[in-house]
């Protein structure tokens, strides 16, 4: 058995002698030290397997020095045995014990104890190190088999990796694929139920808007009643603002996309965008001159570069740089996008930027990291919509710490002409309307018809409700004559755009104004150019829709 070292570390030489004759008989290597300074001389030059130190010395005591004996990687778990002359209380003993140490000795010693428990600390010492032998002996035999065996199968080896990478890259590929499927699921499925809430939100701020516009009108002037009639129409458009929002994510608002210069675009909302920002945002941009025209609402996409910029602020705390950049892409295959010619817009910033868990939700309405009142999480759901009822997509890449960057992928307007801006062909005036019309309205919704009706009536029209398409045509079969029909779009049993068709058919002088609380008309076969009035709507927009469908039935004429 070979002896081990066995350091004494005491600042009174009596002590370190009684030590040594109490320990003599054990046959091991005892050094001596009278200092802290000259212990970690003994440790730096020799393998020591046990320790025992006196807790009181002048110069540096116990404590200290174990602590700095075990911030040196060789000696973190030797075995070290405090020696107290006094009676120790419990904390003392448990900073010793954080400091290090594995046992306690008190004075006056009793020999056997000590011999004991150094004895047990040498032996396991001993053993760890002869464990320690054998797994080095067991590793080497293991390496050499494991070599012999590598030696022996590199080729099968080098066959299963070209097989298990062939496997990898197509489980990617599915997982990939399955990932955007389900992200695309579910979005479409709270994009539907968010359509449909919104819908029906949108009759019932419909009614609450008319009534309100209506009986601020009548109400008698007073400063009171009016500013609280102000204070309930602004709540209710705020609400219409917000339901325009869910229809932007539900990929049910009303676009009227052309040809549109995203330079110019961009270079008009600078300065806008600029004074929403605030001071300590400074903006920086990279468009090209000759980029293409893209085929977008230009006001939503303006309204999108607004949502992206603030929320690039917000993530920005105490101020940074925001990049906006543009560049053409010829896409082949892009995940969802469809193949053609694409413009990539981008926007990014320096903020804190967003964890995996985040960047997934980021563009689920109601979903924000802003805390209570200072964001709706409808902004990116909004931008969302925006791409994918445009024939784009949405990417989103962020780094925690690093910055946020939102590209927005909007389809090239191929065909300028054809996609020329809608206002170029709106009637520069409406003729002169008659006295009073008389106006077919069309809608389930009793609190909506009543509303619309008596908008009408209070521009001086006449009005005759119909709870449903089937009412409608009953009316209008009976001998009634109308100057126009308002309906709604989404009715039980029949739709407004089948009214429409069949009033068209049956009715040709006769038009039709079609309202609707989120845009779904994919059978809009022969409507395309059918009047149509977002919900909810106020009195002018009523007026000016009447106008329209009046002057349009004089021209045709």
């Amino acid at each position: 058995m070979n002896p081990v070292n066995i350091l004494l570390v005491d600042d009174q030489p009596a002590k370190l002698l009684s030590y040594e004759v109490v320990l003599q008989e054990l046959g091991e290597n005892l050094i001596k030290a009278q200092s802290g300074r000259e212990a970690l001389e003994h440790l730096l030059r020799n393998d020591i397997a046990v320790i025992l130190v006196d807790v009181c010395m002048p110069e540096q005591d116990g404590f200290e020095l174990v602590s700095m004996i075990r911030e040196h990687p060789r000696y973190q778990h030797t075995a070290i045995i405090f020696v107290s002359a006094v009676m120790m209380a419990e904390p003392d003993r448990l900073r010793g014990y954080a400091a290090g140490a594995v046992d306690y000795v008190s004075v006056p010693i009793v020999p056997e104890v000590l011999r004991a428990k150094v004895r047990v600390f040498a032996d396991l010492y001993r053993k760890t190190r002869e464990l320690e032998r054998l797994n080095a002996d067991l590793e080497d035999r293991v390496r050499e088999r494991t070599a012999e065996l590598e030696a022996s199968s590199n080729q099968l080896r080098q066959l299963n990796e070209e097989l298990e990478e062939r496997i990898d890259q197509r489980t990617r590929e599915r997982e990939e694929a399955l990932a955007q499927l389900f992200e695309a699921q579910k979005l479409d499925t709270i994009g539907q139920l968010t359509g449909g809430v919104a819908h029906d939100f949108n009759n019932l701020l419909m009614a609450v808007l008319g009534s309100l516009n209506l009986l601020k009108k009548r109400l008698p002037i007073d400063e009171k009643s009016e500013r609280l009639i102000a204070n309930a129409i602004q709540a209710a458009e705020r609400g219409a603002a917000l339901t325009q929002r869910l229809l932007a994510f539900a990929r049910r608002q009303e676009l009227k996309p052309h040809a549109v210069d995203f330079a110019e675009l961009f270079e008009n909302i600078q300065d806008l965008l600029s004074k929403a920002l605030g001071p300590g945002v400074d903006i920086t941009k990279d468009i090209p001159p000759r980029l293409p025209q893209l085929l977008v609402d230009s006001n939503q996409l303006e309204l999108a570069l607004l949502n992206l910029f603030v929320n690039a602020r917000d993530a920005m705390i105490g101020g940074g740089t925001i990049m906006v950049s543009a560049e053409e892409k010829d896409v082949s295959r892009h995940g969802s996008l469809a193949a053609g010619r694409y413009v990539r817009i981008s926007v990014s910033d320096t903020g804190e930027g967003m964890d995996e868990a985040t960047v997934t939700r980021a563009a689920e309405p109601f979903f924000t990291t802003k805390g209570p009142g200072k964001g709706t999480g409808l902004g990116l759901s909004m931008v969302h919509g925006l791409a994918a009822q445009s024939g784009g997509i949405l990417d989103l890449s962020s780094v925690k710490g690093e910055g946020t960057t939102v590209s927005l992928w909007l389809p090239v307007a191929e065909n300028v002409a054809a996609a020329a801006s809608p206002e170029a062909t709106s009637q520069d005036a409406a003729p002169n309307l008659p006295q009073a019309l008389t106006v077919l309205v069309v809608d389930d919704d009793s609190l909506v018809s009543m509303g619309t009706s008596a908008m009408l009536e209070d521009l001086g029209h006449v009005a005759t409700e119909a709870s449903s398409a089937a009412a409608a045509l009953e009316i209008l079969g009976s001998g009634g004559k109308f100057d126009l029909v308002i309906t709604d779009h989404a009715m039980p049993g029949m739709t407004g755009a089948e009214l429409a068709r069949r009033i068209i058919a049956s009715y040709p002088g006769l038009p039709v104004i079609l309202a609707s609380g989120y845009v779904e008309l994919h059978e809009d076969h022969g409507l395309s150019d059918l009047l149509r009035m977002t919900k909810p709507f106020t009195q002018e927009q009523l007026q000016i829709a009447v106008h329209r469908a009046v002057a349009e039935r004089a021209t045709a004429a």
